[in-house]
């Protein structure tokens, strides 16, 4: 992943512990910085001492106190070697105007300005929408995307259909392996597209909030996806009774309702559980969340639901 190393900028106000305000704005005079609410204070040898909000500056015009006596610590500092994304979810989740860069001898080398922020947040949500999408690589400028040769588009989404087609070859033998059921229960095959589809909805809606979410969270993996999973029962509880009500108007098969209600509960559960720690996973070894989402997510949840409904009917029906 890119580091900030390229969004480093001196073009910031920056000001020495010793002055005075006075003198500080005096500097400022006649400049047009990026993140002009504060201003970085440093001491000699350009080590970062912090920074002050350019409104106490302003309002301390004319206090002969210099700069020590207003400077606060910043609440946050990168290095020149973080991920860019990482940076850009930090200046979010602080909020920051700026970011701070502080290199390893403890100097002040730039910051990452506004824009270079906002320029990062962009690249990397245009970047996931491809990735939920199922598109391996992703372009920069989205009508250039619509304007590529077939051949060139094809490469970019072919690998993770790929991916899906032979997931969708295990979910196949999933279900041939539960052929005698079937047989005996022809009325379990119509309720299969009802599983599949929720499992991959329910898992999307996760998977959609987990690729960004999980790095602005402040609360551990823990609560989070005791959350998620209380979140994937709910909606399970509520659809559970709607899906088994249809069946008994359909079929009127009592045992069928009771395993296409088990099922949904169970299968809600799961893809939350799923649509969390897949993106965790994958952020946890370095590779983008957004990665784990779409195809992969699909086909794991895909086959679980499936092996979840035929085991529950083999159990409840014989």
């Amino acid at each position: 992943m890119p580091d900030i190393r390229r969004h480093i900028t001196r073009d910031v106000p920056v000001a020495h512990v010793a002055q005075t305000p006075d003198q500080v704005i005096a500097g400022l005079r006649g400049t047009n910085h990026h993140g002009v609410g504060t201003v970085i204070v440093i001491e000699g040898g350009d080590r970062l001492l912090g920074q002050v909000r350019l409104a106490e500056i302003f309002a301390a015009a004319g206090s002969p106190l210099s700069l020590d006596r207003f400077v606060q610590a910043p609440p946050v500092t990168i290095g020149p070697d973080t991920d860019q994304e990482d940076a850009a979810s930090t200046a979010i989740r602080e909020p920051l105007v700026s970011l701070p860069v502080v290199n390893a001898e403890g100097r002040f080398p730039g910051a990452m300005p506004p824009h270079a922020i906002m320029q990062v947040l962009r690249k990397e949500h245009v970047e996931d929408l491809h990735h939920l999408a199922g598109i391996w690589r992703h372009t920069e400028d989205a009508q250039r995307a619509l304007t590529e040769p077939p051949v060139v588009r094809m490469r970019h989404r072919l690998p993770w259909l790929m991916i899906g087609l032979a997931g969708s070859m295990v979910a196949t033998q999933v279900v041939s392996g539960f052929e005698a059921t079937l047989e005996r229960h022809v009325a379990l095959a119509f309720f299969i597209p009802l599983i599949v589809y929720l499992a991959d909805a329910v898992g999307t809606q996760t998977e959609a909030i987990a690729v960004r979410g999980l790095s602005l969270t402040t609360g551990g993996l823990r609560r989070v996806l005791l959350g998620e999973l209380g979140t994937g029962l709910l909606i399970g509880f509520c659809l559970a009774p709607a899906a088994a009500g249809f069946e008994l108007l359909m079929f009127g098969q009592p045992g069928l309702a009771t395993v296409l209600g088990a099922s949904i509960l169970a299968t809600c559960a799961i893809a939350t559980t799923i649509g969390l720690m897949l993106p965790w996973a994958f952020a946890r070894i370095g590779w983008d969340p957004a990665l784990s989402s779409g195809p992969i997510a699909s086909v794991i949840q895909d086959v679980l639901s499936l092996l979840i409904y035929f085991l529950i009917a083999s159990a409840v029906l014989g």
